[in-house]
Parts: C-alpha cells; structure tokens; sequence
C-alpha cells in the first residue's frame, strides 16, 4: 500500500495530503510543469534539473509514472530513446500548476510582464 493510499473519511486535509504525496518531490512539479508544453526526451528533462543526479531524475521519473501522471515511450533504438509526456490524469494538473507558477513569480519578487513592478505584485 503506497502511503496516500488511505481512507479519508473524516479526516480534514486528507485529500491535500494525498495530492502532495503524489506531485511532491523537488522535481516532480518542475517535470509536470515542463511536460505541459509537451514531450520530453531525458536529457531534456535533466537539463532543467541544475546538477540532480541521474538516480533522482530517474526515482522521481518513475514514481510519477506509476502514478499514472506521465507515460515513458521506450524506442528499440541504439543508443536507447525513451520520451516522456503527460498522461491525460497528469494533464489534469494544468491549472494547478499554472497557479502555483504564478504564485511562484508573485513570491520570488519575479515580474510577470516587463512593466510590473515587485509592489504592483503585492
């Protein structure tokens, strides 16, 4: 049993709590996010992380797909070829993730557009 997969009768938060075991992870929502835009090869993927090792990228990777969030396309290719893209439950996450991006650049002090300032955010 993964550990959000628990019954949440009467339990407030619990349903948060799910999600957040599901999408968290430093990099899960930086892939998600990405992966918006559409397929992705690894290296692609890795190139965003700034220095994750392979082994997280790939622990990471995976546990998003056993989630059912992406899926991982494998062509029978030498050197391999494995492609990466959203899953129609992963897509579902667009609007969440957009938000949180936006949160994100209000928060970080990050203007949205070139003529608004950190005040105008507030």
């Amino acid at each position: 049993m993964r550990k959000y997969d628990k019954s949440c009768d009467d339990i407030p938060g619990c349903a948060l709590e799910g999600a957040l075991n599901i999408i968290g992870g430093k990099w899960k929502g930086v892939f998600l996010y990405h992966l918006l835009d559409g397929t992705m090869r690894f290296n692609e993927l890795s190139r965003i992380t700034r220095g994750a090792s392979p082994r997280i990228i790939v622990k990471q990777l995976r546990e998003l797909e056993t989630d059912g969030l992406i899926q991982r396309k494998v062509y029978p290719v030498v050197p391999p070829k494995v492609e990466y893209s959203l899953t129609e439950k992963g897509r579902s996450l667009q609007s969440i993730l957009m938000s949180l991006s936006h949160w994100g650049e209000k928060w970080t002090n990050r203007p949205t557009s070139l003529d608004a300032s950190p005040v105008d955010l507030i």
